[in-house]
């Protein structure tokens, strides 16, 4: 990976990942940089997950890109494991720099080393750009997803 470091998220990071989190129209509506301890609270419980896997990417020790795996065992697909890659962010100045793609792969190969036979993701249908990126990458728009917030 070059200058890049793709290592599990600590406590030191989170304000970062937050920052960039909510650094877009949609995650500055859902995101709350100002009160960090849901997001300590998250992570404590994430990182006592087996499957889960919350990873920043650092250049040079700066963190600028986050994305969170999750490893899901199940019975369809003949009791396929499957993975789910959800809060993909690069920070602004680093994005067309290529991290996106190799933070992706990352999860990719790592979902392969976990027994995963699928890798899933979602992402919000104003998201035309991350689309395209996706689809680069190989993912096809196969599914409609739905949400109830709670």
């Amino acid at each position: 990976m070059g200058d890049l470091e793709i290592r599990p998220a600590t406590a030191d990071d989170i304000p970062t990942i937050v920052a960039m989190l909510a650094d877009d129209p949609l995650g500055a509506q859902r995101e709350s940089p100002d009160d960090l301890t849901p997001y300590l609270t998250a992570l404590e419980r994430l990182s006592a997950d087996p499957n889960q896997r919350l990873v920043v990417t650092a250049r040079e020790g700066r963190v600028v890109g986050t994305l969170q795996l999750t490893i899901v065992p199940g019975l369809s697909r003949r009791g396929a494991t499957r993975s789910i890659i959800e809060g993909v962010r690069v920070h602004a100045d680093e994005r067309g720099s290529g991290l996106g793609t190799q933070l992706i792969e990352w999860a990719i190969d790592e979902s392969r080393r976990q027994g995963c036979q699928l890798v899933q993701l979602t992402s919000d249908k104003t998201r035309t750009d991350a689309h395209r990126f996706y689809e680069r990458l190989g993912f096809t728009a196969s599914h409609t997803g739905f949400k109830l917030p709670l």
